[in-house]
């Protein structure tokens, strides 16, 4: 049985949350979310609480209710203070850069590497070799930065390529003669 349903969801008072039916709205000062939430999942929303459980009793019902109240408390946390994951790029001539809604990277590659940001991603790109995907949507800021880090990820020999900063990359020692 999920415990996670058990545990309330607290709504600052700067997000407004609207449920109609079953679809979700969540309102901040960062942003807009909607969920549809599952039939299997029940939703009580009174005062600045939400409490979450399963509509019947089974191990499908009370996994959703679970899912659902850490989704919903992603939305409240992300359009209140917002999400961020930052990456890093290793390697001689290695860099990154914004050009409009373009994140331009040179990775090695006989050719440059660009990658389109989606809608409701903001990406930064402080030094040449850090770049910062931040937004509301916490699923999203993770997606983007794992693509982000597909094109190039850190080889085990000399630990080039791009990272997610603090990431320990496990060295392997290079071939002896």
């Amino acid at each position: 049985m999920s415990r996670i349903a058990s545990s309330p969801v607290e709504i600052p008072s700067d997000v407004e949350v609207s449920l109609q039916g079953q679809v979700l709205n969540v309102k901040g000062g960062k942003g807009e979310l909607s969920l549809n939430i599952h039939d299997l999942v029940v939703v009580a929303h009174e005062d600045n609480v939400m409490n979450f459980s399963a509509a019947q009793s089974g191990k499908k019902s009370n996994a959703l209710a679970g899912t659902f109240r850490s989704i919903v408390s992603n939305m409240v946390a992300g359009v209140s203070n917002g999400f961020q994951k930052s990456l890093e790029l290793q390697g001689v001539g290695y860099r990154a850069q914004m050009q409009g809604d373009k994140l331009n990277l040179t990775l090695g590659f006989s050719h440059p590497v660009e990658h389109v940001v989606p809608e409701g991603i903001q990406i930064e790109t402080p030094t040449q070799t850090q770049i910062i995907v931040s937004g509301v949507d916490k699923q999203l800021v993770g997606q983007v930065a794992a693509e982000i880090r597909a094109y190039r990820p850190p080889e085990p020999y000399k630990g080039k390529g791009v990272r997610y900063a603090n990431e320990q990359v496990k060295r392997k020692e290079a071939k002896k003669k």
